[in-house]
């Protein structure tokens, strides 16, 4: 028998949200409840990030309620708050400057700075540059993780040559998948790769939420966030329930792209959240037989708009067959080819960027990741 709404919210009405016994769902803070045609049931309830710790145990009862019904194949149940909107910062952050402290709020164990790694639009090589970033932060001997927010269009699991699907350590405790130093999770482990994400706003929050706060990420001194593309639920959601210690934005530099980067920057600045540079990617590209440089997007339009939105500019990615091929083969090319040009690329804008958060480079040995 399929599960209905009423169902779930018969379920619900047993579960209290304070001592004055108010039922969940009279009490104003449920939403909307989501249930797809596998009997995922999907919903959030509203916390101020005060109250998030009292409510965890609410949490995990409403969702023990419901994943006992006749019907219900699986339940994603998040704890979210709104936060109210601050004045953008009168001045850019530059490299040198002093630290930025890990953000209040509902933090991750351990991970001491979560940075989101956006796009306005899609097709800019966000993905990828996420990717590489990360292992150029790993490559300064940071403790470092990738996670991919992108429930409609998951490109870790390719880009990092990964399959199969994570641990389930204890309870509904996940560990995370690793690949060249980084420990990774993707909602494209946890479903077969063609499989269409036909997925309300809603279930892409709880999904989101649950990657971030039931797999265990250990201790991390990064951990980067690749969203997906566009200013929605997604990005809405880890900028409102995540302590983000940034955004980069990544951008080409025709005048399109940068309209959206635009959006980008406007977006996560009305949500309060630091913008710790601006990336050009697809800024020149390079032939791979003679080497001729061609600027077939133009060149130089994410410097100069950064330069307009005071934001630093952390650096230009050129469009090379090399970052195309390893990135196509799950062979990211900071990893198998670190010594290369285009890794150097990399390296410095994520020295730039770690200069950024902490106000000075990682100060660690710095290990070279070579796949034989």
């Amino acid at each position: 028998m399929a599960i209905t709404r009423d169902d779930v919210l018969k379920a619900l009405s047993t579960v209290t949200v304070d001592r004055g016994g108010t039922k969940l769902p009279g009490s104003g803070r449920l939403s909307q409840v989501v249930i797809d045609a596998g009997g995922r049931v999907m919903f959030s309830i509203s916390v101020d990030p005060s109250e998030a710790e009292r409510f965890e145990p609410i949490r995990r009862e409403a969702e023990g309620r419901v994943l006992a019904l006749p019907g219900v194949s699986s339940v994603l149940a998040s704890l979210t708050s709104e936060r109210p909107n601050a004045p953008a910062p009168a001045a850019p952050r530059q490299s040198g400057a002093a630290p930025v402290p890990p953000r209040q709020g509902n933090a991750l164990p351990g991970v001491r700075h979560i940075v989101a790694v956006a796009s306005g639009k899609g097709g800019v090589g966000k993905s990828t540059t996420a990717c590489n970033l990360a292992l150029a932060l790993r490559a300064q001997g940071l403790k470092v993780g990738l996670l991919d927010a992108d429930i409609y269009g998951p490109s870790v699991p390719k880009l990092l040559g990964l399959s199969g699907k994570p641990r389930v350590i204890e309870g509904r405790t996940l560990e995370p998948m690793e690949a060249y130093g980084l420990k990774a999770m993707s909602i494209g482990f946890l479903i077969e790769p063609e499989s269409a994400m036909i997925w309300r706003g809603p279930m892409v929050q709880s999904a989101i939420t649950q990657m971030l706060r039931d797999v265990a990420w250990g201790d991390l001194d990064v951990l980067v966030v690749d969203m997906p593309p566009g200013t929605g639920d997604a990005q809405l959601t880890m900028a409102q329930a995540t302590p983000l210690s940034g955004a980069v934005i990544v951008s080409t530099p025709q005048d399109l792209a940068l309209i959206d980067a635009r959006r980008g920057v406007t977006m996560f600045r009305k949500v309060s959240v630091p913008i710790l540079g601006v990336i050009e990617n697809m800024a020149t590209f390079i032939c791979p037989k003679c080497g001729h440089a061609s600027d077939i997007f133009g060149h130089g339009g994410a410097r100069q708009e950064a330069q307009r939105l005071e934001v630093p500019f952390l650096g230009e990615i050129p469009l090379t067959m090399a970052i195309r091929e390893t990135s196509d083969a799950g062979r990211p090319v900071v990893a198998t080819d670190p010594d290369g040009p285009q890794a150097k690329i990399y390296r410095g804008i994520a020295e730039k960027l770690w200069s950024n958060l902490n106000g000075a480079p990682a100060g660690r040995a710095a290990p070279k990741i070579v796949i034989e």
